[in-house]
């Protein structure tokens, strides 16, 4: 296998996260537009930048907040008392090797052995471990997850995930309007004049045309651009887990009994599904566009180095 240094990774994780965001803003800018004809299409010059702010105000609060909406829509409660010591001295220490601030731990009551950070940049942020990992790993296998996360931490992942959260939340937000509208007719027709109508209707009827078949396939093409540039992150945050402990086995360990004993019933929101340390959900269509690599793909890599 084909040796990559983590300065390359680094790289290429930066040009797919451009990438990936310039496709997410377009998608966005296609949907609040459609909406904006949909309801105004007399005022869309005022309507469309209007929707704008609202959409900023909007991106500005869930990145500020939306780590604490995550946290809850979880159920994740704080790692307190004597129960957590080790968890908590481990994320310390890691921590320090990794050269961060260290984060708040918090632990989510749930058989299914998963890990996720969040937060909005190094200095407010959040690891989060679920009751079973604690009680099926090992102390390597356990330190090798938590490296993997603060790793994410440290590599700013939780900052540009966080984003994509938010960047889907609101594409499936301006979907449902547009669909809803279409759905029950409600929305105005376009209320031009005789002059200039054929013209002027015809670049709404297309703009409509657009907004609504992405609409329809905004949240499976927005599933697949995350899926691009998840996996990625994912074998760059294993590699750093890795550099953090000294032991790929560890991680690699951890991975194979994950492997075997998640029933993948989480039931999280498929919006934050990537942020975790595995899939909390399986379905048939994830050898499509799942956003995490393989399991197998990643013991291979970790047992490689």
């Amino acid at each position: 296998m084909e040796r990559v240094s983590f300065y390359d990774e680094i790289a290429r994780n930066r040009r797919k996260s451009i990438l990936l965001s310039l496709i997410l803003i377009i998608i966005i800018a296609i949907l609040a537009t459609t909406i904006s004809y949909m309801w105004a299409p007399e005022y869309v010059i005022i309507v469309l930048p209007i929707s704008i702010i609202f959409m900023a105000i909007y991106t500005y609060s869930s990145y500020m907040y939306g780590d604490q909406v995550v946290l809850s829509s979880t159920g994740a409660r704080a790692a307190e008392g004597n129960e957590y010591i080790y968890l908590r001295d481990s994320v310390e220490g890691l921590s320090i090797a990794a050269g961060i601030q260290k984060p708040k731990v918090y632990v989510i009551d749930s058989s299914e052995m998963n890990a996720f950070a969040t937060g909005r940049d190094p200095e407010h942020a959040s690891v989060v471990v679920t009751s079973g990992l604690m009680e099926q790993l090992n102390r390597q296998e356990l330190e090798g997850v938590l490296a993997h996360e603060l790793s994410h931490i440290r590599n700013r992942d939780v900052t540009f995930m966080t984003l994509v959260a938010v960047a889907v939340g609101l594409i499936a937000i301006l979907s449902d309007i547009i669909l809803r509208s279409f759905r029950y007719g409600a929305f105005r027709g376009s209320g031009k004049s005789k002059r200039g109508k054929d013209r002027s209707g015809g670049i709404q009827i297309v703009i409509l045309a657009i907004g609504f078949i992405l609409a329809i396939f905004a949240p499976i093409l927005t599933r697949i651009v995350q899926f691009a540039v998840s996996r990625s992150r994912e074998y760059m945050a294993d590699a750093s887990g890795v550099e953090l402990t000294r032991y790929s086995e560890g991680l690699a360990s951890a991975l194979e009994k994950i492997m075997h004993h998640n029933k993948g019933d989480s039931k999280v929101s498929e919006a934050i599904s990537h942020i975790f340390f595995v899939d909390p959900n399986r379905s048939a269509l994830d050898s499509l566009y799942a956003t995490h690599p393989p399991i197998e793909d990643r013991v291979k890599r970790l047992r490689a180095m």
